[in-house]
């Protein structure tokens, strides 16, 4: 799908022509450099490798630093390659932006990485009922886990029970999201709802 890399900026929320008040997330898209083109002929399919956001050359790897001299702009922090583009529409070093994607009423998918949480207990991980409830073997000890043993026979735990663990940190995608409006010269997207990621965490918006 096409799309383009964005950052996130926060939520606010506004009022839509019935006067109802959206929760909204306003996002920085853009603009993306056309870092390369790939063809079917020589990678065998077709896409668009766009860059965003300008790094510093001291820190960027030599072959990174060449692959974006070669597309004749300064190196990215982040790259990814959309397709579905019009591949022959563009070359490298082309500029993309909001206008050239999106236009107001798209529905859009977001993909990002989601606030990471830590190592959290069972209550706040998978929403057990702790003390309050006499359902997972405990009966004294809030948030605890409680019994996780199935008797003599399997005489081992299952995979993928729910017990304490990482939360959060994990590659999240949020679909269908509306564009409400777009401010091309801040280069900034207003979608409805909540994406996955802190404040200025990069995210790739596909339609």
């Amino acid at each position: 799908m096409p799309g383009i890399i964005g950052k996130k900026v926060g939520m606010t929320s506004i009022y839509d022509e019935n006067g109802k008040n959206m929760a909204c997330t306003v996002i920085q898209a853009g603009p993306c450099v056309v870092t390369q083109v790939k063809s079917a002929d020589v990678d065998g399919y077709t896409s668009v490798q766009l860059g965003f956001e300008d790094k510093k050359e001291k820190n960027t790897p030599s072959p990174l630093a060449g692959h974006f001299s070669k597309a004749g702009t300064a190196p990215k922090k982040k790259v990814k390659e959309f397709k579905d583009f019009d591949s022959s529409a563009y070359k490298a070093g082309d500029v993309i932006t909001i206008e050239d994607v999106f236009v107001l009423g798209d529905f859009v998918d977001i993909t990002g990485i989601s606030k990471g949480k830590g190592f959290q207990g069972v209550v706040k991980r998978h929403g057990f009922g702790g003390v309050g409830q006499s359902t997972h073997g405990q009966h004294n000890r809030q948030r605890h886990p409680g019994a996780i043993g199935a008797c003599s026979y399997p005489a081992r735990v299952f995979k993928g029970l729910k017990m304490a663990g990482r939360k959060g940190n994990d590659k999240v995608k949020v679909e269908n999201l509306k564009v409400i409006k777009i401010y091309p010269e801040q280069n900034l997207l207003v979608v409805t709802g909540a994406i996955p990621g802190a404040k200025n965490s990069y995210v790739y918006i596909e339609k």
